[in-house]
């Protein structure tokens, strides 16, 4: 099985490698210059580019200078027909509506809903799997009212019902200092109810890095993370753990 390696860029930016396949999740900037390193050493013979929706930390049109190399960009479908999406080549560009699917030869990419807005994305290539929520989570803040700390649960339980059982090497998922004591609540939920092998913390800016309390997981289950301090930090994750690359 390949080793999954694993490079912050920043907020929910993360670039992976998958034997030959290089893929860019969510680069809205990358200020350690890893992605220009990687696309100049071209230790790959495919790239693609997903965007989950149109925030701005999520999405820069600098990545259309990735075009000359890109194998594909895949976006949610909600950035179709915004002015940036406009200028992205139509021949390599694939939106996605939630729940629907696309693959090609190498790779098969499934979308999911969000809580927020645009798609979480499923990835399989080369027998792994990878899960980024894009800013699917439980966004319960503390200081909101309590009709709208309700409709934040509905909505992520309701996507929950979808996800449960999903089977994952590696998933990304947002782990958001603002949001205090319920930093993790929807990290929590998604462990407990999917087979997710390990778990990247995102959408921290600004904060320590997570360390999940001792009663996180579900009992007699170990689950491997990492929570970037810093862009351009890289780890691999291989046979069930991570380890600095």
């Amino acid at each position: 099985m390949e080793n999954i390696k694993i490079t912050y860029l920043l907020n929910s930016g993360f670039m992976v490698q998958i034997g030959e396949l290089l893929f860019l999740f969510d680069d809205y900037a990358d200020p350690a210059a890893k992605v220009k390193d990687a696309l100049a050493a071209s230790g790959f013979s495919r790239l693609y580019v997903f965007v989950s929706h149109a925030h701005f930390d999520h999405f820069d049109t600098h990545i259309l200078d990735y075009a000359g190399k890109a194998r594909n960009y895949i976006m949610s479908n909600e950035i179709k027909n915004t002015k940036r999406g406009k200028l992205f080549p139509a021949d390599k560009t694939v939106y996605l509506p939630e729940y629907s699917e696309w693959a090609d030869d190498a790779i098969t990419v499934r979308s999911f809903s969000s809580t927020d807005t645009g798609t979480s994305f499923f990835v399989l290539a080369k027998g792994r799997k990878i899960f980024h929520a894009g800013d699917f989570n439980w966004w319960h803040w503390i200081n909101d009212t309590r009709e709208n700390q309700m409709l934040a649960k509905n909505a992520f339980m309701k996507q929950m019902k979808k996800l449960t059982g999903l089977s994952a090497d590696v998933s990304f998922f947002p782990i958001d200092g603002r949001l205090g004591a319920a930093q993790d609540m929807g990290a929590k939920e998604f462990c407990r109810r999917t087979i997710t092998k390990s778990i990247v913390a995102m959408h921290n800016v600004g904060f320590a890095p997570w360390k999940p309390a001792e009663d996180f997981f579900a009992e007699g289950r170990e689950i491997p993370y990492w929570s970037p301090a810093a862009p351009g930090e890289s780890m691999i994750f291989s046979e069930g753990k991570f380890e600095k690359n």
